[in-house]
């Protein structure tokens, strides 16, 4: 799917990193501003793109990058969605390995936050108590936001209720780009169909949002590395 396009940057380019990503989108939001971006996640990129590094976010974070924006982490254990199956698992799992898996999923969020970059963004759903005793130097998010809010067509692919919080460090909140007004949202994240495919359509990304973040962000750390 063609990126929304954006114009170029004026200035030396960023390395960014996009971790957790598979779809490309919001690596190719910012490679279309004109930064140097690359994306990494455990599975491959569905672009086949050569941008892409196939393994653990954690094994990326020293290569010397402006900003980190960590778009999809598991979050299953995180989340106040699932925090019911850590006292009674769901059929077939132990409750050794529901805690187990909070413990990764937190460990993973804390080496992306106190990664040695200068600006990081992590994309999560809101926290219950247990994950956030685990994350080392835990701030609360600075910011929800909804896709639709940087949408301009009601059938686009933006058009979209799906709550997205924001944890930034030295990063401005986003400021929304669209015309759309909420009432025309759709909820097909939400309403995904159960299946082993689910967990993609629930952690899909949007091109406006990814456009969003790459102007604002990049222009903003821009405008910091010149002062």
């Amino acid at each position: 799917m063609k990126s929304v396009g954006i114009p170029k940057v004026q200035g030396n380019p960023l390395r960014v990193l996009v971790g957790c990503e598979t779809s490309g989108i919001v690596r190719r939001a910012f490679l279309d501003r004109g930064h140097d971006a690359w994306s990494c996640d455990l599975r491959p990129a569905d672009d086949r793109s050569n941008r892409h590094m196939q393994c653990d976010v954690r094994e990326t974070l020293d290569m010397g990058w402006d900003l980190l924006a960590v778009m999809h982490p598991p979050c299953t254990r995180l989340c106040n969605s699932g925090v019911r199956w850590l006292s009674k698992p769901p059929a077939g799992r132990a409750l050794e390995d529901m805690w187990a898996e909070l413990d990764e999923g937190a460990a993973l969020f804390s080496a992306c936050w106190n990664a040695p970059v200068p600006r990081v963004a992590i994309e999560n759903p809101v926290m219950h108590s247990h994950a956030k005793e685990r994350i080392e130097n835990y701030q609360p998010f600075a910011q929800s936001v909804q896709p639709w809010q940087f949408g301009t067509d009601t059938n686009g692919p933006d058009n979209e209720r799906k709550r997205t919080c924001l944890w930034l460090r030295e990063l401005p909140k986003l400021r929304p780009t669209g015309t759309l007004d909420g009432s025309t949202a759709r909820a097909s994240v939400h309403r995904a169909s159960p299946g082993p495919d689910r967990w993609k359509t629930r952690s899909k990304f949007f091109p406006g949002l990814a456009a969003a973040m790459a102007v604002q962000w990049g222009d903003y750390v821009l405008e910091r590395n010149a002062a």
